[in-house]
């Protein structure tokens, strides 16, 4: 998971040293494994 966020920075690291992109490329990704784990709960109460 956090390692897209670590290309985004070092990229943008590439493109401007200044920029400190690592949070701001965190935040995707962690709302996207929370909405699995929400999906994944939803799903099994259906099942069960």
């Amino acid at each position: 998971m956090p390692d897209s966020a670590r290309v985004v920075q070092v990229e943008g690291i590439k493109s401007d040293p200044s920029n400190h992109l690592l949070m701001h490329a965190m935040a995707p990704n962690v709302s996207g494994v929370i909405g699995s784990a929400v999906a994944a709960g939803i799903m099994m109460s259906f099942l069960s």
